[in-house]
């Protein structure tokens, strides 16, 4: 029988193969009798050889293929295995003829294509993992990643979906894709020079990424398993690795020594009763304040809290600004604001016109809410009930302060300072004078912009958040 030529427009012209495929199946041409080639490479023993299935009318299918055939191969069909082409018809003959075929784990052919499989699908997992996008000097973003195998087309819609409203390319070596904000299309490869660029949130990054670190669960092997070293040098976190790693066994040591959190409470303070409501007279001072903060019982929240965390800052501040409660760190220092949050909102700040020794800093909630993790505490959202029982000790540093505004950063925030819940995202950005003639400003909690996934959201977000307190700044010394 005179071969069949197949020629695929590229390596990952999954289509290309499904309809020259079905073309064969439907002329029960062998496997042995069909030369598979992705474009017309020079110096190809079979350039001349055999007939090209492209010329030849495409009959209808006459054969109905499991869903699980079709599923197995479009992924082991992006695999760099030369033989795959070839190794996935074959596998497709067999199917046609007896549907069970794939149910055989143990034989070759179906055990070859599910390991294909498998190693693409992990190739795709560390593209959606790994790639990180770097800002552009006209607004677009770029990235470089080394794929092992040809998933760049099949994968790119994971982005786009994650980062609709950017500008962006992911270069590799053999296509690059390209979102324009509307169309996804793809050209040739790249190199990796093509997507070096500077961004200033990789600093962000990195401060977040090293205060995150936890060097008493550092399990090396798996860390390397899971973060292959290929993929560090396109990482802004790797530089950092080395060294967290040569520090984890001192670290951890300190860890071991330091005393627990929480730290022990201070039973001198002023205490109201358990359960009671927080007091309503107006105090003197914000020093008279505070000390009745640090005794209220109002809701739970104090028992396991090593202290009260009230606001800080100048009493005639402009610009007061609200947060949602007090983390870790805040919650042993006893001041608000000294986290990771709390350095991002300064630099955000600074960035903004604005400097924290103007501003009176607080939060809804006065007691940090935590879950216990061995010797971490995580951070849990309040309770709409604890929010109401902290509300009087907002209104009475409000009163007191009398800011010009009141910056509310996240929803617990906005609910306590406009009294209703709140979307951020749609009253943020805008400033709006209340029912009780006071002005507030919504906008996201810093700790929001930390937990984003993505450098490129973050560098989007961050930029959104400063120009909030841009807003803010034109209250500051407001008559």
């Amino acid at each position: 029988m005179t071969p069949r030529r197949v020629t695929l427009a590229h390596d990952a012209d999954v289509a290309g193969w499904r309809a020259a495929a079905r073309s064969l199946l439907a002329r029960e041409v062998e496997p042995a009798d069909v030369i598979w080639r992705v474009g017309r490479e020079a110096g190809d023993l079979f350039a001349d050889a055999g007939e090209d299935v492209e010329s030849c009318e495409d009959p209808a299918p006459t054969r109905a293929i499991p869903r699980a055939f079709v599923e197995l191969a479009e992924r082991a069909l992006l695999h760099s295995d030369a033989t795959r082409f070839d190794l996935c018809y074959r596998l497709l003959r067999r199917v046609a003829a007896e549907r069970s075929a794939l149910d055989d784990a143990a034989d070759p052919d179906v055990a070859r294509a599910t390991a294909l499989a498998k190693a693409v699908r992990r190739d795709a997992h560390k593209m959606t993992a790994f790639v990180r996008f770097r800002a552009a000097g006209d607004g677009s973003f770029a990235s470089w990643f080394e794929p092992e195998h040809h998933i760049l087309e099949a994968t790119a819609p994971f982005f786009v979906r994650r980062f609709a409203a950017m500008r962006w390319a992911i270069l590799t070596p053999e296509r690059s894709a390209f979102w324009d904000g509307r169309e996804l299309t793809f050209g040739a490869g790249a190199r990796r020079a093509a997507a070096q660029a500077d961004d200033a949130m990789e600093d962000v990054w990195r401060a977040y990424y090293a205060s995150i670190f936890n060097p008493a669960r550092l399990k090396v092997a798996a860390m390397r398993s899971e973060m292959p070293r290929k993929y560090w040098r396109n990482l802004p976190e790797a530089a950092l690795i080395p060294s967290l790693i040569a520090k984890a066994g001192q670290a951890t040591e300190a860890m071991t020594q330091a005393a627990p959190t929480p730290a022990k409470r201070n039973p001198t303070r002023l205490r109201t009763p358990e359960g009671a409501p927080a007091p309503v007279g107006q105090p003197d001072s914000l020093a008279v304040l505070h000390e009745e903060i640090d005794g209220c019982r109002a809701c739970p929240l104090w028992a396991p809290a090593t202290q009260a965390v009230p606001g800080e800052g100048p009493k005639d501040a402009s610009i007061m600004v609200v947060g949602e409660q007090p983390g870790d760190r805040e919650d042993i220092a006893g001041r608000p604001f000294v986290g990771p949050a709390g350095a991002l909102f300064d630099r955000a700040a600074a960035e903004a016109g604005l400097t924290r020794d103007r501003l009176y800093l607080t939060n809804a909630v006065k007691h940090f809410k935590f879950e216990p993790r061995g010797k971490f505490r995580l951070h849990r959202s309040p309770k709409v009930d604890e929010v109401r029982a902290c509300a009087p000790w907002l209104a009475r540093e409000r009163a007191l302060v009398r800011p010009k505004l009141v910056v509310a950063m996240g929803a617990t925030a906005a609910r306590a300072v406009l009294g209703a819940p709140v979307t951020v995202g749609e009253r943020r950005g805008r400033v709006e004078t209340l029912p009780d003639g006071s002005v507030a400003l919504v906008t996201v909690h810093p700790a929001y912009l930390l937990r984003l996934p993505d450098r490129e959201a973050q560098a989007r977000e961050y930029g959104r958040f400063v120009d909030d307190l841009r807003l803010a700044a034109a209250y500051l010394d407001a008559a």
